[in-house]
């Protein structure tokens, strides 16, 4: 079986997000973090979060960009029971049976998105449209017979139907890291 681990190629889902996941950590999509929240109120961090987060499981914080991995049974088990943990403390969970139900929900999801052959990269584009939050995924590839070294080493695209609306200034996010 595939899930999805948090990978960061540079520094900055560091300073994009409050809280950035590790590089490693199960993840799943985490929309269901602003279930309650109204989108469109949302600024600075917590829109990067919903706009382009994945959501790393161990810390409960975000991620750019996520990697498909192979997992095995017990990965997946450990996935769940610290998802299901995390409903009950973050969210009120009523009970560890609703907690596995939904987390359940979460990693079947997580692991829909993983088609795609080993250590391909997953982005994220949120937005609310209509009252519903809508998320489109791109998958990002290797050319052939390349090494993942560099982030703009990716060259195969799929699922740039949607174009983001809004774009990032990363130079001049750049300039505002503390030295």
């Amino acid at each position: 079986m595939k899930l999805l681990r948090t990978i960061r190629l540079d520094a900055s889902d560091t300073f994009v997000f409050e809280q950035a996941a590790e590089p490693g950590e199960w993840a799943v999509s985490g929309a269901f973090v602003f279930w309650n929240r109204d989108p469109a109120a949302l600024e600075g961090k917590a829109r990067s979060a919903f706009r382009g987060g994945f959501l790393g499981v161990s810390s409960f914080g975000w991620s750019t960009l996520v990697q498909i991995v192979d997992a095995s049974a017990a990965d997946r088990a450990h996935l769940l029971d610290m998802l299901a943990q995390r409903l009950i403390a973050q969210f009120g969970a009523p009970s560890i049976e609703d907690a596995r139900a939904a987390a359940e929900e979460e990693v079947a999801f997580a692991e829909s998105l993983c088609s795609q052959p080993q250590d391909t990269l997953v982005a994220v584009h949120r937005s609310f449209d209509n009252d519903e939050v809508r998320e489109t995924f791109r998958m990002l590839r290797l050319r052939a017979g390349q090494k993942p070294a560099r982030a703009f080493s990716f060259l195969e695209v799929e699922g740039e139907d949607e174009q983001p609306i809004e774009a990032v200034d990363l130079v001049g996010l750049a300039g505002r890291v503390p030295k």
